[in-house]
């Protein structure tokens, strides 16, 4: 039972944030529905969930129609240019920024709607190939100050996805990196509040690390049947 789950998860966030003297108000839990179904969010939501997370344009587009505005969308997940348009009308928060002109896009589309889209640069702090984000510590300042420049766009955090490995020591100085940077940022006259990082198998050592936003999915919905499409899950 998601209920269950839930529960679970949230105890979990309660007493990593005890140990490591932080307020649980610090943290938000995003439920991360992708290819999941309109049932599944609903019962999430009934348990007070309120902010979840997808990684595919157009089925965050679809879930938006369902339920309007009664959800606080994220978009977690490689944004193509060409896709923009779906995001930027759903999602409140698009945490995978990766480079300049994407968010420059983002910033176009954004002001044909008249919204301030709040974003996050997504960093790579691993040495994965298959991992996305920006490299390097000149790039991120660069592209996080010319975003002050964009009217229709606001830079609120950065995001990370943590190596998959079981080193545990190698996934904190993922996060610890983040954190740093951020820090960084901020001494030179930004004002990034969040840090994305830590999903279902590694949000202890987040939390530990300073992040504010969880990216949680598994741990609340179960295990993902990829061989449906989340449509045939309604």
């Amino acid at each position: 039972m998601i209920s269950e789950k839930l529960k679970i998860v949230q105890e979990k966030i309660s007493e990593k944030c005890k140990e490591a003297n932080r307020d649980t108000s610090e943290i938000k839990l995003i439920a991360v529905s992708k290819n999941f179904g309109l049932d599944a969010i609903q019962a999430a939501y009934d348990e007070g969930i309120r902010d979840f997370g997808e990684n595919k344009a157009q089925e965050l587009d679809a879930k938006f129609a369902s339920f309007e505005n009664k959800i606080i969308w994220h978009f977690i997940g490689n944004l193509q240019r060409n896709k923009v348009r779906f995001v930027v009308n759903s999602a409140e928060y698009i945490h995978s920024v990766d480079s300049l002109l994407l968010a420059s896009e983002i910033n176009k589309y954004a002001g044909k709607i008249n919204k301030i889209q709040k974003i996050l640069l997504q960093v790579k702090t691993s040495n994965e190939e298959t991992k996305s984000g920006i490299i390097g510590e000149s790039e991120l300042r660069d592209i996080a100050f010319y975003c002050r420049e964009f009217h229709n766009i606001e830079l609120i955090g950065l995001m990370t996805i943590a190596p998959f490995t079981e080193n545990r020591d190698l996934i904190k100085k993922s996060f610890r990196t983040l954190y740093k940077l951020k820090n960084k940022l901020n001494a030179e006259g930004l004002n990034l509040k969040e840090l994305s990082m830590g999903m279902t198998s590694d949000f202890d050592l987040a939390i530990e690390e300073g992040a504010t936003m969880l990216r949680i999915g598994s741990a609340i919905f179960g295990e993902r049947d990829y061989s449906k499409d989340w449509k045939e899950k309604l």
